[in-house]
Formats: C-alpha cells, structure tokens, sequence
C-alpha cells in the first residue's frame, strides 16, 4: 500500500517539469490526482494510467477564481473529496530578468496575479471541501530565490518570499480545522522552466548553483518529490506553517 492510499490531490502547472514530477509521484503512492494547468494535462494523466495509476486532468487559470472554483468541483465530482493541494503554478521559466528598476511593468503584474494571487485562489477553491474531509494539507511552492535572493529576477524572488508569508498566516488560521499549511522551497531545479530561465546562461548558472551547495550537485525532480509525498501523507499530521528547504545546504534556516 502507498504513502498516499485513498487521498485525492490537485496539482497545479502539472502539465511539465516539476508539476508533472509531483503529480506522478503522488499517483504512485496511490492518490488520485487531478492534474491542472492553463496548457494541456494529456501527457501527465497518460504517464500516471499507463502506470496503472488514476488521474483526470483540467484546464485552469488559476488567476480566474471560478476557474478555481471548478477545478475544486470537478476533484469533489471525480474522486468525491479532496485532501491534498499542491499549489505549483507560477510564472518562472519565460520571465525576462533585468535590474529591479529595469523590470517591465506588465511582467511584474503577471507575476504578482499567478505566483500570488492564483496561490491565494487555489486555496479559497479548496478550503471548503478540506474542511469537508476533516482537514488536509495544502502545499505551496516558494523557492530558495525568496530566502538567498535572486539578482535580476526581484518580480520571482518577491512573489515566492509572499508565498512564505502566506503559507505562515494560512497556517494559523486553519490549524482548527486540521488542515496543514506548509511550502517547499527548492533551488534551481533542472527543469524546461529552469534552462528557460536562464538562457545561455543556462550551464554556468548550474555550475554557479551547485557550487554554492553542501551538496555539490544540481537539483533534479526527484530530489523533491521525497518531500512532496511526505507532507501529503498522514506522517506529516503534526507539521504545519514550515518552510522545507530543498537545495542541497544552500541555505539554512
């Protein structure tokens, strides 16, 4: 029997990289999943049923509250309950840095609606049907950017230091209710969205990272996943409002 036998997730940006990891890896411990993203989902579910996992998938735009709505009403609908949120989505891999006082305007809207906002909404869609299960857990993702500091990149690393404060405040309101709220905060991952990021950069900027680390080597999906599952399973009952730095020693809290 898997860590996660008879949970139902949703997983936000779980069309590649580290959402499809996640949602994968939940599958395979036995949740079903719900695999969301504002771009097709058809990869994900198919590598989770091939697998003989369960999953559907949805379109959501997470900045759209009825399209939260939704994505909560179809998990209810699908699987009958929801338990587990992983809160994935954001805007990170075709983000264009430049000097703080460089950064477009409309970037820094767009990042602040989905990696702040649509955070915010997923949870308003989900809270209730948790309250429903008899409690949960709701995991965000922040990254190491919000805790280190990202040059050229202020837009990202504010928006996942707010996600901090928000997993914080979200925590103490809904321990009552016996829903954890805790984040994961990852350094680059070897992702699309990571080379993307960084561009030609890309492979001295893996060199830079993993240089910085206790561990001197770069972070791969897999390195997360561990962390995921723990905190969506029952062996977490006791931890909420942390902040789990997944990034090799980088940083200690």
């Amino acid at each position: 029997m898997g860590q996660l036998e008879n949970k139902v997730a949703i997983v936000t940006g779980a069309a590649r990289g580290l959402g499809r990891a996640y949602a994968e890896a939940m599958a395979k411990e036995g949740s079903a999943v719900l695999a969301c993203d504002i771009n097709s989902c058809d990869d994900t579910v198919s590598a989770i049923t091939a697998a003989g996992g369960r999953a559907v998938k949805a379109v959501v735009d997470i900045t759209d509250m009825a399209s939260c709505t939704a994505m909560a009403v179809q998990a209810v609908n699908q699987f009958g309950k929801i338990d587990v949120l992983v809160n994935n989505a954001a805007l990170y891999g075709g983000l264009k840095g430049a000097r703080f006082e460089q950064l477009e305007e409309a970037q820094w809207d767009a990042v602040m609606n989905v990696n702040i906002k649509g955070v915010w909404q997923a949870c308003k869609a989900v809270v209730d049907p948790l309250r429903a299960a008899g409690g949960g857990s709701i995991i965000n993702i922040s990254s190491l950017a919000a805790l280190y500091g990202l040059p050229y990149g202020l837009d990202y690393a504010m928006s996942k230091a707010a996600v901090i404060g928000m997993t914080r405040a979200m925590a103490r309101e809904l321990g009552r209710d016996h829903i954890r709220v805790n984040a994961v905060a990852p350094s680059a991952v070897m992702t699309e969205g990571t080379e993307e990021f960084f561009g030609e950069k890309f492979d001295k900027a893996k060199q830079v990272v993993a240089q910085g680390q206790v561990i001197q080597r770069n972070l791969e999906t897999s390195d997360l996943t561990g962390t995921i599952i723990y905190l969506a399973s029952d062996a977490s009952a006791f931890v909420t409002g942390q902040t789990h730095m997944i990034d090799g020693g980088a940083w200690f809290l």
